[in-house]
């Protein structure tokens, strides 16, 4: 404004200068003069600035006269709005970003309750298809009448629990519903499949302990109540000796109980086992030495085992595992069956160590669930052979702290076959 009326006074002062040199009727066309060039330039110059507002971004245009003053602090409060938007932008996508990668599952919905954003792990854990999904009720999505019930609620104080059953896969999810902002909810969803999974396992265990203590406790307070209560001559010295006899069975029975729940504790605190060259063939043969007593020359034993192969690992559990599938094979192959036990290298370099029965065989249905503790196919059997129902779950654990591979093939009334398989980075030969 103050360069507007600095101009305009030059040109009056130009004007009177030549109306006093050349005459009035001069010094007023210069004064005009003056005037037509100052509304050309600033013409010329709204044009440029016309030009510049098309294109915002852009600085603004230099030497616009009057509307420097004006345009330059627009421009400052342009560029620092852009660059606060700009970090509010990166601001917004870090969220996203930290959105997506939470491992709970995170859902927006409106204030009708229709969908509005949800993450993958959400999209993973209800089947949401955000394209196809945004704006539809959440009710809709997800059809449970538990969680309908539970929305419907005015209040949620604490989360909901939902079993998702899809076809091939169960999932249970922990849903929790609140609200947020105005007239907006946030579902939050929580997988706790493998969490109620453990769950389940240790009330199992819990039961399972307490009901195989339990018989041989009872019997245990039975015979000393006994003792205890009949006077001394009632009772031959033949009875005397059957008694203790069977509370020694059952005292040791709890102790082989305890002995391979201690063995599975410390299995299970170490993922890996590194351990020294074991030399496996001495451990089949005693393992087979031992088999054949308990056996008691019911059974035809088949070797097919490889003498100098070797398997780096700790050997009592090595041990361990090769004499519990052979004295499962022993214990569940009836009289006169035939029993064969290989130790040997496959082509592609790896050990194996199996025992193949001619026993019972086991139910498919049953097959799955064997390295269970205390799983039993046949209970009955198990225990009367001296079973504490923990083999196998232990031969499991020593194979996996050996980076090997338990399988099992079995076909019921056909018999079974139980084959450990080392990985080829655990085999070497005496040469080696």
């Amino acid at each position: 404004m103050i360069k507007t009326i600095i101009s305009i006074g030059l040109w009056a002062a130009l004007g009177w200068l030549c109306g006093a040199w050349l005459g009035p009727h001069t010094g007023w066309g210069v004064f005009s003069l003056g005037l037509v060039v100052m509304i050309l330039v600033s013409g010329v110059q709204l044009s440029r600035i016309g030009r510049w507002v098309s294109d915002i971004d852009a600085p603004p245009p230099p030497s616009v006269g009057p509307w420097d003053e004006i345009l330059a602090p627009i421009y400052r409060k342009l560029r620092k709005d852009k660059q606060d938007l700009a970090l509010l932008n990166r601001h917004v996508d870090g969220i996203m970003l930290a959105a997506e990668a939470l491992p709970d599952g995170a859902i927006t919905l409106d204030e009708a309750m229709h969908l509005t954003w949800c993450n993958q792990t959400a999209s993973d854990h209800i089947g949401l298809d955000l394209k196809a999904d945004r704006g539809h009720s959440i009710f809709n999505i997800l059809r449970a009448p538990e969680f309908a019930r539970y929305a419907r609620q005015t209040s949620w104080p604490g989360p909901i629990l939902l079993h998702m059953d899809k076809p091939g896969q169960e999932k249970t999810l922990l849903v929790q519903l609140t609200r947020y902002g105005v007239g907006q909810f946030l579902i939050v969803t929580r997988d706790v499949t493998q969490v109620e999974k453990l769950e389940t396992t240790r009330k199992d265990f819990v039961a399972n302990v307490s009901h195989e203590l339990r018989t041989p406790l009872t019997v245990l307070s039975g015979f000393l109540e006994t003792l205890r209560d009949m006077p001394e001559e009632s009772l031959s010295a033949e009875q005397r000796l059957r008694y203790q006899t069977l509370m020694l069975e059952q005292a040791q029975r709890m102790q082989a109980i305890v002995a391979d729940l201690l063995t599975l504790s410390t299995l299970e605190s170490s993922p890996h086992a590194e351990g020294e060259p074991v030399r496996m063939s001495t451990l089949i043969h005693t393992a087979l030495q031992q088999g054949r007593i308990l056996s008691n020359d019911q059974h035809v034993f088949v070797e097919n085992i490889a003498e100098d192969l070797y398997i780096t690992g700790i050997e009592t559990e090595l041990a361990s595992a090769v004499s519990n599938l052979l004295t499962n094979a022993i214990r569940y192959t009836p009289k006169d069956g035939t029993i064969t036990v290989s130790w040997y290298i496959s082509e592609g370099g790896h050990a194996c160590y199996s025992v193949q029965d001619t026993g019972i065989g086991i139910a498919s249905q049953d097959l799955p669930r064997l390295t269970e503790r205390f799983y039993r196919v046949d209970r009955g059997r198990s225990r009367a052979t001296g079973g504490t129902g923990l083999g196998l779950a232990i031969t499991k654990h020593v194979a996996m702290r050996h980076n090997a591979e338990l399988t099992i093939h079995s076909r019921f009334g056909a018999g079974s076959l139980f084959s450990l398989i080392f990985p080829p980075a655990r085999v070497s030969t005496p040469d080696q």
